[in-house]
């Protein structure tokens, strides 16, 4: 093509190729990546009709699904099929099972075809399963623990021998515990999972999770074995050393259901014939770390063939407790990428310090040989002092230690079973001989969330930035999305997690994280319908109401239906959003949400020196009217979208006095704010709380703003993940790219050019005399102000979810270049497939090419023109003159 004949802004000479070469006549579809209620081949499912979700894969462009089939039975043959459908319908995400009643603690097998638009069928997929959960009268084990009060710090240990006198055909075991469990059977793990059973609400629910054990077990003589630790319930947590916030006994439930070949079953259960002893683990706690003395481990405890001495004792039988016995809704906390030791060192006060060049939470695999006796001390930390010294006053009383003691003898290879740690740098002490590179391996440790989005510019800066906020994420989603990973806090701040929803849904698959999580906060919603601050809430009751944090009630369920298309999720939460939104209006006054606690724009800019008025004090009664407005659109919305015609038409009623009020108390005639602050034209302009005539000039003071600043910004956690965007949506996205790309204090870039490897809790964390800032609120792996990687994904590689057709069933490619980037492509793994959305500037040509998977379809809208292209699945490239 003679690229001479392209004119910029003229979409009938665009270049438009499509990518497509194989023959028609040998086009086929087939189905893929199959879930049930988020999860491929769930063992613990309570929905008593669960939702099947699939893929379609499809070489013809402008695929769809016209029609697809499901059959259901309880054999991996499906040949007795319990229930099967027939649907003429495009929707393959989040099917409802529409047949007979299922049984409990069940495993039901399915598979799905589906014919498209082309007139292809494809053939049946693979036999997909799913297990249901256990109803509570279906537990006949009895919850155990130590003899007496548990006041030990060691953890204990529980076995049982048990002997299979038939051939096994298969074997399920269901387990949890009040603390965390490290269960085994004939001396090897059942899972590669930790910390389970999780954090949840206690008091109102524990979940418990359910193994396919067939393969550990044998006929004739088995054992299980398991440990449990203090975890999250009896352990220390929060900010005033509480402990056995829970309980003060850690206890074990444990069923295992065996099933014979020749049809008769048994079952193995935790009772009073059980044993329990101590062993290695002398203590450990979430925040301060693990002390393990090798010297008494009692070898082959979980195997058989152990003689049990006197030290084993009976256990006791506890009363069944009020909480609920639910199936896991999310992921498992496993290991995930390790990390090689860069560098050993000694620092200017004589410590041997050990590099690992990445922030991340989880611990260190140490190899060790000495005399028993011989103690090694892991101390761990983020970042050193300008000076080059080991820095742990930001961790507050956490101690963050583990702690070996060696049996002597051989090699040993150790590593915390109830605890974690985040650092960058460990300081050894004690360690016998010569440490080496190849002694020590940092092991990431944190949920089970699949990388869904990659992002990645001309910009190396921006680059680190994308790299810091996906490890920010990972550190800080071990099982709840908690606000830091390394001091004595550790608490899912409901803040953290509503700014930082989206962003994460770009990175990584948060659907089932999300759901999990989102059970919690209904569970800890107050009567009244107050939020609390941190969910689980292990803070005062009265800890909870601030604006911006309670709202996550409202936000993230809006979110992830977007962003997945769970309408479910609405369904699930609706009831809590409604609760919210109703105690706001319950402690209103004329409208006006003007009372009680607010954190208001967390960590906003403060200079030290503030002599000119110029710390960015936002009033925190304007912020609270925002997200008063904002989380009762969203309740609108979800109400739209559940068909509530009457709370629709309440709730907007409600919005129209809540935004008038707002203009009432908090503007000028002339439009200014009354806090005429970065964050209120944010969150104003965002909620659209001001009217329409109103809003370019209200824009126009924001980038005036951002220019009195020297193009910095001053927003703290709740104004900005809105910053960028609002900047864009009223035409300033040239100011948008200037805050983005900023180097210096405070902006995003500032802590990449100080060497960070992830979020910081504050923009000047490290300050540019290499002095920190305030030690007891400083961390260096803090995941709010990442919230920037949704406008970078939206905005710069132009991949937006439409709300009306959620999931990415119908997707927005509309990249916005600036800030002389010559390149940036992202993609992302969403339920219907891949998106692919990649561009360059070359030459003075754009060049974007779009990827839009089967059974979805997409809107491109590109730069510098004004005319928009429909198009369906398949890959394109645009190109033309710019």
């Amino acid at each position: 093509m003679n690229k001479n004949s392209c004119t910029s802004g003229t979409i009938t000479t665009l270049a438009l190729f499509l990518l497509f070469t194989t023959n028609v006549l040998a086009q086929k579809i087939s189905v893929k990546d199959f879930t049930v209620e988020h999860l491929v081949n769930p063992f613990s499912i309570d929905n008593p009709k669960p939702r099947f979700s699939w893929k379609i894969v499809s070489d013809l462009k402008n695929t769809k699904q016209r029609s697809y089939e499901i059959r259901l039975g309880t054999t991996a043959n499906i040949d007795k099929v319990l229930w099967k459908a027939a649907v003429k319908d495009d929707q393959s995400v989040l099917i409802a099972y529409d047949g007979p009643g299922l049984s409990s603690k069940t495993k039901y097998y399915w598979q799905v075809r589906v014919k498209d638009n082309h007139g292809n069928t494809s053939a049946w997929s693979p036999v997909q399963f799913f297990q249901t959960g256990l109803k509570p009268e279906d537990w006949s084990a009895k919850w155990i623990s130590v003899i007496g009060k548990d006041t030990s710090l060691a953890s204990p240990l529980f076995r049982k021998e048990f002997n299979l006198k038939k051939d096994v055909k298969s074997a399920m075991a269901y387990i949890t515990a009040k603390g965390l469990y490290e269960a085994n059977i004939n001396g090897g793990r059942v899972s590669n999972a930790y910390f389970a059973p999780g954090w949840t609400s206690y008091k109102d629910h524990i979940q418990y999770q359910v193994y396919d054990v067939k393969q550990s077990l044998k006929k004739g003589a088995n054992v299980i074995g398991v440990s449990l630790g203090d975890g999250w319930y009896k352990g220390r947590i929060g900010f005033s050393n509480q402990k056995q916030f829970y309980g003060d006994t850690r206890a074990l439930l444990i069923q295992l259901e065996v099933k014979y070949t020749d049809g008769t079953t048994e079952t193995i259960i935790s009772d009073n014939s059980w044993k329990t002893g101590y062993g290695p683990i002398l203590a450990s706690n979430i925040y301060d770390g693990e002390t393990y003395d090798a010297r008494l481990e009692p070898q082959g405890w979980s195997n058989t063939g152990f003689k049990e001495n006197t030290s084993w004792k009976p256990v006791q039988e506890l009363a069944k407790g009020p909480e609920k016995l639910v199936g896991m809704s999310g992921p498992q906390v496993s290991k995930h990428e390790t990390f090689k030791a860069l560098k050993i060192f000694k620092t200017p006060k004589g410590e041997t310090v050990v590099d690992f060049g990445q922030n991340l939470v989880g611990w260190v695999m140490l190899k060790a040989k000495g005399a028993a006796g011989s103690k090694i001390t892991i101390s761990h930390a983020e970042v050193l002092t300008k000076e080059g010294n080991f820095y742990t006053t930001n961790l507050r009383s956490a101690k963050q230690q583990n702690n070996y003691i060696l049996k002597g003898g051989t090699e040993q290879v150790f590593e915390p079973h109830f605890s974690f740690q985040g650092f960058r740098y460990v300081k050894i002490d004690g360690y016998p001989g010569e440490l080496k590179l190849e002694n020590l391996t940092a092991v990431a440790v944190y949920s089970d969330m699949k990388t869904t989005g990659k992002f990645t510019t001309s910009n190396p800066l921006l680059n680190q930035l994308q790299h810091n906020i996906s490890w920010g994420q990972k550190g800080n989603f071990v099982d709840v999305p908690t606000d830091c990973p390394q001091r004595d806090e550790r608490l899912g701040w409901t803040g953290d997690a509503q700014a930082f929803a989206t962003t994460a849904a770009y990175n990584m698959d948060v659907s089932g994280f999300f759901t999990k999580w989102l059970k919690d906060v209904s569970a800890d919603q107050l009567p009244n319908g107050s939020v609390p601050f941190v969910v689980p809430n292990v803070l005062n009751q009265n800890d909870a109401g601030s604006a911006g944090w309670a709202d996550v009630a409202t936000i993230i369920p809006w979110d992830m239906y977007v962003s997945y298309g769970d309408k479910g999720i609405l369904e699930t939460q609706y009831g809590s959003m409604k609760k919210w939104v109703d105690y706001i209006s319950s402690v209103a006054k004329n409208n006006l949400w003007n009372t009680g606690f607010h954190f208001g724009d967390w960590l906003f800019y403060r200079p030290n020196d503030d002599n000119d008025g110029r710390a960015a004090v936002t009033d925190k009664y304007m912020i609270a009217q925002t997200f008063y407005a904002h989380s009762t659109q969203l309740l609108i919305n979800a109400a739209k979208v559940l068909g509530k015609t009457e709370d629709v038409t309440k709730y907007n009623a409600l919005l129209e006095q809540i935004k008038a009020a707002y203009i009432k108390e908090n503007m000028t005639p002339n439009g200014k704010l009354i806090s005429n602050t970065q964050t209120a034209y944010v969150l104003a302009l965002q909620f659209d709380m001001l009217p329409d005539n109103l809003r370019a000039q209200a824009a126009q003071r924001l980038v005036d703003n951002v220019k009195d600043y020297g193009n910095h910004l001053t927003t703290g956690f709740l104004g900005t993940p809105y910053l960028c965007h609002v900047l864009s949506r009223f035409g300033h996205e040239d100011v948008a790219y200037n805050l983005l790309l900023q180097e210096s204090y405070p902006s995003w870039l500032y802590p990449v050019k100080m060497g960070a490897t992830t979020i910081w809790e504050r923009w000047d964390g490290i300050k540019q005399d290499g002095s920190f800032q305030t030690a007891d609120m400083n961390s260096f792996n803090h995941y709010a102000y990442g919230a920037i990687g949704d406008w970078m994904y939206k905005n710069i590689a132009g991949i937006n979810p439409v709300s009306a057709q959620p999931g990415y069933k119908t997707i927005l490619i509309a990249p916005r270049p600036g800030g002389k980037l010559t390149s940036a492509s992202a993609e992302l793994e969403t339920v219907y497939g891949t998106v692919k959305s990649s561009w360059t500037i070359a030459d003075g040509f754009f060049k974007l090419d779009v990827t839009v998977p089967a059974n979805a379809t997409a809107t491109v809208v590109l730069p510098k023109t004004d005319k928009k292209e429909e198009i369906g699945s398949g890959s394109y490239h645009f190109e033309y003159k710019y």
